[in-house]
């Protein structure tokens, strides 16, 4: 947090390119150089391939082994994913499986519970109509008596 006694700090920069001197500079330190070789041009450039060679083969290095990492881990994420998705489908599976017997025993019970009522049914009018059977000769025995 700032405290309101500090004072503000203005910094003032000088604008303006740094290409100019960089470039001044390149070029002061290549006519050293040219100067200063100790061999001659034909031998440096044979040097500046050879190093050129070098550089291309440790890149091409670097390429191939960042592009064996790069697939080690694509092939890891495939594994992972693809175990997932055996993971969703076993679980899809026992889910539909659970559905169908969870259904086969609602059916089954259904069933029971139809076939109870029924019978409820039946026995009630069995006995409806023995009643009324032995209403109807109760009544038969009054009127004679």
């Amino acid at each position: 947090m700032r405290d309101h006694d500090e004072v503000p700090a203005i910094i003032i920069e000088r604008g303006g390119s740094s290409i100019g001197p960089f470039i001044l500079g390149a070029l002061v330190g290549a006519g050293l150089a040219l100067l200063f070789a100790p061999k001659s041009g034909a031998e440096t450039q044979e040097e500046l391939k050879e190093k050129a060679r070098k550089l291309k083969t440790a890149a091409e290095e670097r390429v191939r082994s960042a592009q064996k990492r790069l697939e080690e881990r694509l092939d890891a994420a495939r594994q992972g994913v693809q175990a997932r998705v055996d993971d969703v489908r076993e679980a899809m599976d026992a889910g539909r499986k659970a559905a169908v017997d969870a259904r086969g025993e609602l059916e089954k019970k259904l069933e029971r519970s139809k076939a109870a009522y029924r019978a409820g049914i039946e026995a009630a009018r069995q006995a409806a109509a023995g009643g009324s059977a032995a209403t109807a000769g109760d009544e038969d025995e009054e009127v004679g008596a």
